[in-house]
């Protein structure tokens, strides 16, 4: 085996790579009151999920991996480790991994490692795997796919709306007056990322405005479709995230579309009926 993509919990990865040797997820733990602590693995069951987020008044929270849990994921045979995980300003986790290499460093002593910090999260982080497993195919050496991916995580757009912005902004993601008018005035902001930091970019009077302008948006900033793939990861609501591939694919055509269902970090964020888009 060539190369190793590590991920944390947050990537929603296809079934196919799920089941693929080459990939391995470092699951994020999930913490709901003090009735809901269970880690974000293959058992994860967003139902009973958001059940429990609904029924506890405390804000869901999450714990990212131990550095020791990364180290443990780079100790394979392959020649080249590539490292997932969601935006450092959400979550400690590329911090853990960062350390988890230091670690695998001082025990086994050098291997090519790349740690990369996504700049957004699930399918944004699927985007950078996916570019990963091409720039590997080609062979290309290590040094410039890490280069390729740097900038490509640069020049990714990552956009979304939510039905709820209480958790982002209980946990500190958010203002707390832009939160409490969209959820008053059913104002839902069409939000997006800059440097991996949550910004607004629009908003819409209910979710289906919301995400038809977010949609614009993403058709209005994008850069040469034809070469990119569309993503799409959606919290229990397939029908928006179906409305809204159509939407931009009117008016871009992309080498590839993929929607996922969000896994249990994204769900977390996302809360039940949001959508996220990345390109």
């Amino acid at each position: 085996m060539k190369y190793k993509i590590v991920v944390d919990s947050c990537c929603e990865l296809p079934q196919d790579l799920k089941n693929d040797v080459r990939f391995e997820i470092v699951p994020l733990t999930l913490i709901v009151g003090d009735n809901y602590e269970k880690e974000d693995n293959m058992e994860f069951d967003q139902r009973e999920f958001l059940d429990a987020v609904a029924a506890c008044p405390e804000c869901p929270k999450s714990a990212c991996p131990s550095p020791e849990r990364y180290r443990k994921a780079y100790e394979t045979e392959a020649e080249r480790v590539y490292v997932v995980t969601l935006s450092s300003k959400l979550s400690g986790s590329y911090n853990s991994a960062v350390l988890g290499k230091n670690l695998y460093h001082e025990k086994y002593g050098e291997k090519d490692i790349y740690v990369v910090d996504s700049k957004s999260a699930a399918c944004g982080e699927t985007q950078i795997v996916y570019k990963i497993m091409e720039l590997e195919e080609k062979g290309l050496a290590f040094a410039e796919i890490t280069e390729q991916v740097e900038q490509f995580v640069k020049d990714m757009n990552t956009y979304f709306v939510l039905e709820n912005l209480d958790t982002l902004r209980k946990n500190g993601r958010l203002s707390g007056v832009k939160a409490f008018v969209a959820s008053t005035l059913n104002i839902k902001p069409v939000m997006g990322a800059d440097d991996g930091s949550i910004i607004q970019l629009g908003q819409g009077i209910g979710m289906k405005k919301a995400l038809a302008k977010m949609a614009e948006i993403a058709i209005e900033h994008a850069v040469e479709a034809g070469k990119k793939r569309l993503m799409i990861t959606h919290c229990n609501n397939l029908k928006a995230a179906e409305c809204v591939r159509r939407h931009i694919e009117e008016k871009l055509h992309f080498k590839e579309t993929l929607i996922l269902d969000a896994a249990g970090v994204s769900s977390m964020y996302a809360n039940e009926g949001g959508v996220i888009v990345t390109i």
